[in-house]
């Protein structure tokens, strides 16, 4: 069994990517398409462009940090990955995938504002990057890299979104939370005048998400199955 913590050793890592995929296909968030990856060392461990409920550990795809081409059986927007991992040495794992929440929020808005605390985990807003196409270059993804600054996710126009974290668990956690984020958005801006959180307000959530978080993931994992 393993926690957002349980990333030290290669055998970890990989056991972690695994569940979290899995449970990213669990939650319905992903279809034939999706990925997640974990920082490894000088490298990252990818899951292959297959159905992530079926990707086992001795599928998973190591390419150097520093690579200027994708190994073959990489996923061709790997280089989403990499960007991110060069942009923000503080994140460790990223998800890669397409709710449809995420998609509509992302065809009329230019930003989501957190409307409700666990929202303010994602970062203090939440970008949207003005770019339809897929991210199979280094160059259009290091794009979305600086689009996604210092935030935990990031919604990709017509393509979905990335969210970023310490562990791979805690990447999917935020895809299940920006999910979430977006279909509240569409709802509240359909319905009237929105109050967004304040700066004050949105401090005091980032400050108590760590345990709240990892209280998060480990309700992901058993509505998942993989608990």
């Amino acid at each position: 069994m393993t926690t957002v913590g349980e990333t030290s050793s290669a055998t970890g890592a990989a056991t972690a990517l695994v569940e979290a995929a899995h449970v990213l296909a669990g939650l319905g968030l992903v279809t034939a398409f999706g990925h997640v990856s974990v920082r490894h060392g000088d490298s990252v461990l990818v899951t292959p462009p297959k159905e992530l409920d079926l990707v086992g550990t001795d599928e998973l795809i190591d390419i150097p940090l520093a690579a200027d081409t994708l190994p073959a059986g990489a996923p061709p927007e790997a280089w989403g990955h990499l960007a991110v991992y060069r942009a923000r040495p503080d994140v460790a794992a990223v998800a890669r995938a397409q709710p449809e929440a995420v998609l509509a929020a992302g065809a009329v808005t230019e930003r989501i504002t957190p409307l409700h605390g666990q929202a303010a985990w994602l970062g203090a807003s939440i970008p949207v990057h003005d770019d339809a196409r897929l991210l199979r270059s280094a160059e259009r993804a290091e794009r979305a890299a600086h689009t996604l600054g210092a935030s935990d996710a990031l919604v990709l126009r017509g393509n979905g979104a990335l969210t970023a974290g310490a562990t791979p668990g805690l990447a999917v956690t935020r895809m299940w939370l920006l999910d979430a984020a977006c279909r509240m958005h569409l709802a509240a801006h359909g319905a009237g005048p929105v109050t967004t959180l304040s700066p004050e307000e949105v401090a005091a959530w980032r400050a108590a998400a760590p345990p709240l978080l990892e209280r998060l993931w480990a309700h992901l994992r058993r509505i998942a199955g993989t608990a």
